[in-house]
Formats: C-alpha cells, sequence, structure tokens
C-alpha cells in the first residue's frame, strides 16, 4: 500500500509553538544540570582534600570559565524551576488551553531571559 503524504524532513522549516519550545527547555536544562552537579561535585572534592585542591577551585571559579559555568548552571536551575511550576499550575487544571499555555510558556520564557541577564550581572 502506498501512501501518500507530505514528507518534511528540513527541521529549518518547522516552526515548534511557544508550549512546545518550553517543554524541551525544561528537558534540556534538567540535563545540563546533571552534567552541572558533576562539575559541583568534582570541585566539592578537590577543594576538601587540600588546601592547595582549595585554591585550585578557587581560582578557577575566579576565572572566566568558572563564572561562565556558574552562570550557566544557575540559569539552567532558574529556568527548570520556572518551567516546574509552569507544569504543576498546568497539572491542577490551569492554563490548560491552547492560547493559555502559549502565553504562560512565553511568560516563562521572557522571565528565565531577564532572570539569567540579572544573575549574570551578579555573578560577574
Amino acid at each position: 500500500m502506498k501512501k501518500q503524504r507530505p514528507v518534511n524532513l528540513d527541521l529549518n522549516t518547522i516552526k515548534f509553538p511557544p508550549s512546545a519550545v518550553s517543554s524541551i527547555l525544561h528537558r534540556v536544562t534538567g540535563v545540563a544540570m546533571f552534567f552541572a552537579l558533576l562539575f559541583v561535585i568534582w570541585a566539592w572534592a578537590v577543594s576538601v582534600s587540600s588546601p592547595d585542591g582549595f585554591a585550585s577551585v578557587q581560582s578557577i571559579m575566579d576565572g572566566v570559565i568558572g563564572k561562565l559555568i556558574a552562570i550557566g548552571t544557575a540559569s539552567a536551575l532558574t529556568y527548570h524551576i520556572l518551567g516546574g511550576v509552569r507544569h504543576v499550575i498546568m497539572d491542577m487544571g490551569h492554563l490548560e488551553e491552547l492560547e493559555s499555555g502559549n502565553n504562560s510558556a512565553r511568560a516563562i520564557i521572557a522571565l528565565w531571559v531577564v532572570l539569567t541577564v540579572v544573575l549574570g550581572v551578579a555573578l560577574w
């Protein structure tokens, strides 16, 4: 049986709705926090091993790489919390309609960008 259906494999032409982007970002930030936790565990283990280890972790965190890791981790945590709260509100039966769901996704993404900039300025 031959099915006549359009096939679109060009991912650049697909436009996801804001609610889909929000859901994907929630998953991505969860994975990012897992890898950030690996760095945090490593930094903690090295810093408590000796005074030299503490000094090396402190120098890494005072550098550009350390600050970018801190800002990235704070950004991922911020979005994951905001997205999680949005999902809990939707689980309680609110914001489930298409328009309100998309509006809440836009609001969460906008708030995340603002909070990331504020955290970036504060941590830099």
